[in-house]
């Protein structure tokens, strides 16, 4: 019995004195088994997936060429709605659009271009509308400094963060369109259905933009 004892002392002093080397052996093995088993497909998919978004996150992307945005997303304001690029500006043409989604005013800046970009949509608080475009952008006045705002495009996601909301008067309202440093976000709508006289305006900066994971 005092001979096993004394052994297994000796063993355990032993794994001790060399503990680095089974450190690095057990690592070794660990990380073998695992490339194996990704080889074979035994690697859980959602282990995967969680490290694909985790690497997403952290990528920023720096796009050169300008280009069109196609859906905007506010959690905040329960937005979710595809964004027109009508090529004329006449009256007919934006109220067309509007019946279709929220509208990029032509002129104003385009993703990855300096300036302000401004979009448009309808609100409605009616009980019951037929055409859901009608309340394209409900709730903007809900918004409060911070938010953020999602435009995405190509495979892209470009984040805002709210700086203001205000309600002012149309004929007041004067959205600044020139081209120009920094990239900015205005987006605006009526106060309610029909009304001309008020408008909600609300201003983000630019974040950053992002690879959309898959």
């Amino acid at each position: 019995m005092m001979s096993i004892i004394s052994d297994l002392q000796k063993h355990i002093r032993f794994i001790i004195q060399h503990r680095w080397r089974f450190l690095c052996m057990y690592l070794l093995v660990f990380f073998f088994t695992y490339l194996l088993l990704s080889l074979f497909g035994f690697v859980p998919e959602s282990m995967n997936r969680i490290s694909e978004g985790s690497m997403n996150e952290r990528v920023v992307v720096e796009q050169k060429a300008p280009i069109e945005p196609e859906r905007i997303v506010i959690p905040e304001a329960n937005v979710d709605v595809e964004i027109r690029n009508p090529q004329g500006n006449n009256i007919a043409t934006l109220d067309a659009e509007l019946k279709k989604g929220a509208v990029h005013y032509p002129g104003s800046a385009l993703l990855n271009e300096g300036g302000n970009m401004f979009l448009f949509g309808h609100s409605s608080y009616l009980p019951i509308v037929h055409n859901r475009n009608y309340k394209a952008f409900n709730n903007l006045q809900k918004l409060k400094e911070g938010d953020s705002i999602y435009v995405y495009a190509e495979g892209l996601e470009y984040r805002y963060r709210v700086t203001s909301v205000a309600l002012a008067q149309a004929s007041e309202v004067v959205v600044d369109l020139r081209k120009g440093t920094g990239k900015r976000l205005t987006l605006s709508t009526c106060n309610s259905f029909g009304d001309i006289a008020e408008r909600y305006i609300v201003e983000a900066d630019f974040v950053g933009s992002y690879p959309i994971a898959s």
